[in-house]
């Protein structure tokens, strides 16, 4: 557990990330320095007598939002960041009658909409379709590129996957991606999604991911990160996506394949999320190892963290040589939590879309949660 006892794993909180930073050795500590800035701030108020008990039941305590620590961190590098506040988690939300009894029948309720028969009731490419051992490709009807398809899971139920299932919907995309190429020599920029459940932004209850082949260029933010491990490695003579795993794994954040998995597949809990318990995932290709890796987190996001609603984002390089540099990057898997289905309120707001995104969970907790039963997944 990168030398770290379980103790000091469940002591680890990402308000203490300045000390925490501070205690690293002087080679990890620049490391860590290199490619995070990190402020901690502390956010005061006053509560009125007539707020206390409102206070009280919904934060524990008048002391608990009295004085509140807010730390903020900054990859340097690609300047994304995060607002850091555990106590946002307590705020009450509008919602509706929320539990698993409610999301089930939901998605029972749904059953039989045209993905239930995709042959008949969806589209399929100009270059026909794809077919695995537990899903089916189909084409995307409102398309947001020239070659934009779907991966039909044949399990209605979203949730209802497996490792082995996981397994076959990525391969599945990725044979959809080698069928484009061949269609198209020039969409060699592939990407790979999945939306699940309404809180995620998917339109269809119906288990089932996306997959889009790009032409002249890869998707924007794609392009920026790579832009980013071209320079790294020029300014550095390192590798941006080893070093930064290095950083989160000398911090505990580190999250470990299964058992005989290689060295070059990793993943951590990042210090950076773009939403609730982020997570990445690093690998040489999506080959086996890292669709195996992924699986078995996935099956601990649902099960140790109980996440039923999330997305999903592969960002993998050119199926095709192409004249930019895309030898430092490797395949990146995104994972990231939207939330209970069952609330109203949305995660995304005006911070996220122009500022910073604010975190309300802990990424060492996060850390620590995907850790339990991984040896046994």
């Amino acid at each position: 557990m990168d030398g770290l006892s379980v103790d000091d794993l469940f002591k680890r909180r990402i308000t203490d990330l300045d000390t925490l930073l501070g205690g690293l050795p002087p080679e990890e500590r620049a490391l860590a320095g290199r490619l995070f800035d990190v402020i901690s701030n502390i956010g005061r108020l006053d509560v009125p007598e007539g707020m206390r008990g409102w206070v009280e039941e919904n934060f524990g305590s008048v002391d608990a939002v009295r004085e509140q620590k807010i730390v903020r961190v900054t990859n340097r590098l690609t300047l994304e960041g995060a607002l850091f506040n555990e106590l946002r988690a307590l705020r009450p939300f509008d919602a509706s009658d929320s539990g698993p009894h409610l999301l089930r029948s939901e998605i029972e309720d749904s059953q039989g909409d045209p993905f239930c028969v995709p042959e008949e009731g969806t589209p399929s490419d100009v270059f026909g379709r794809v077919r695995g051992a537990h899903s089916i490709t189909a084409s995307n009807v409102a398309k947001y590129d020239g070659f934009h398809g779907l991966v039909i899971f044949d399990d209605h139920d979203p949730l209802a996957f497996t490792p082995e299932k996981v397994d076959d919907y990525v391969s599945v995309a990725l044979e959809w991606t080698s069928k484009a190429l061949e269609e198209d020599p020039e969409a060699k920029y592939p990407f790979l999604m999945w939306n699940c459940l309404w809180r995620a932004g998917s339109s269809v209850v119906h288990g089932h991911a996306q997959v889009a082949a790009a032409r002249g260029a890869h998707y924007p933010k794609v392009e920026r990160l790579r832009r980013v491990t071209v320079s790294y490695k020029s300014e550095y003579d390192s590798d941006y996506f080893s070093d930064l795993f290095r950083a989160h794994e000398a911090l505990g954040l580190a999250i470990p394949p299964p058992p005989g998995s290689p060295s070059s597949v990793r993943g951590f809990a990042s210090l950076t999320p773009a939403k609730e318990k982020e997570v990445v995932l690093l690998g040489p290709n999506l080959g086996k190892p890292l669709r195996r890796f992924f699986a078995s987190v996935l099956e601990r996001y649902t099960r140790n963290l109980s996440v039923s609603s999330f997305n999903v984002a592969f960002y993998i390089p050119p199926t095709s040589s192409t004249e930019e540099d895309w030898s430092s990057f490797p395949t990146v898997i995104w994972v990231v939590d939207r939330g209970d289905p069952a609330n109203r309120t949305s995660d995304i707001g005006a911070m996220e879309f122009y500022a910073a995104p604010v975190i309300s969970s802990d990424p060492f907790r996060v850390a620590r949660l995907l850790r339990e039963g991984h040896d046994t997944v």
